[in-house]
């Protein structure tokens, strides 16, 4: 398996499976005790590895999300919860899923190996939130170091696609409308402004994807055979534990 064949089997499901404890219920109880509703400690969670910064950052950093909607959710949860705090909370409640869900994986030492891995050898310039969540500090025990490098991969490439976005010529706005149009309006735009996908918008964002495997590529080369296989095993294992 080459390392761009390695990426392309992975990339979607460590996409899924790195955000699966957003808004499970243990995050969301957690957020609850802080006195935030989910939304808010996703914004603050997941950005607040950023530090305490002015809400156009974050919005920068999460690149979809209209801005307006960013300075709404993060400016009130900062009256609850001080950012880096949150950051280093939210990143625990994804070790504490990873506890829940986890325990029962084969093969994750091999796993987390080979993640930790591709992380170290990933460049964070341009990468913000790839370089927030990488710093933080990453469990002990197997089950919850898994899912936390799970999260830290799944930033690493969607720090990349938004890069690899802007590069191939897409707006962050038409690219979510394109992906998730569902959510639009959940993520602060106007239904009725809704942009319209043309073929050449297409073709735009599958070039975006091509640009952000190669972006990603280097860290992912790092891998010998046995590194690869244990990093598809682990991320079918963790699938599976998901159902």
């Amino acid at each position: 398996m080459t390392a761009n064949e390695l990426i392309q089997t992975t990339a979607p499901t460590i996409g899924s499976l790195g955000s699966a404890f957003y808004f499970a219920p243990g995050t969301l109880a957690v957020g609850k005790e802080l006195g935030l509703d989910g939304m808010r400690w996703y914004i603050i969670g997941r950005g607040g590895v950023l530090g305490d910064v002015h809400s156009s950052v974050i919005a920068s950093a999460f690149g979809y999300f209209h801005p307006s909607s960013i300075a709404k959710l993060w400016d009130s949860a900062k009256e609850k919860i001080a950012p880096r705090a949150a950051g280093t909370r939210y990143h625990q409640c994804a070790a504490d899923f990873g506890r829940a869900k986890f325990s029962g994986v084969a093969g994750l030492e091999a796993y987390n190996a080979a993640a930790e891995a591709v992380v170290a050898a990933a460049h964070p310039a341009g990468l913000a939130l790839f370089a927030g969540i990488a710093a933080e500090p990453l469990a002990d025990d197997a089950p919850a170091r898994a899912m936390q490098l799970t999260a830290v991969l799944r930033e690493l490439r969607g720090s990349a696609h938004l890069v690899a976005v802007l590069a191939s010529g897409v707006s962050p706005e038409l690219a979510h409308y394109a992906k998730r149009p569902e959510m639009y309006k959940s993520f602060g735009y106007d239904e009725a402004a809704a942009p319209t996908v043309t073929d050449a918008d297409t073709a735009a964002l599958a070039a975006a994807e091509a640009l952000t495997d190669k972006l990603v590529l280097p860290a992912f080369s790092v891998l010998d055979a046995a590194g690869a296989d244990a990093l598809v095993a682990g991320v079918e294992g963790l699938k599976a534990a998901l159902g």
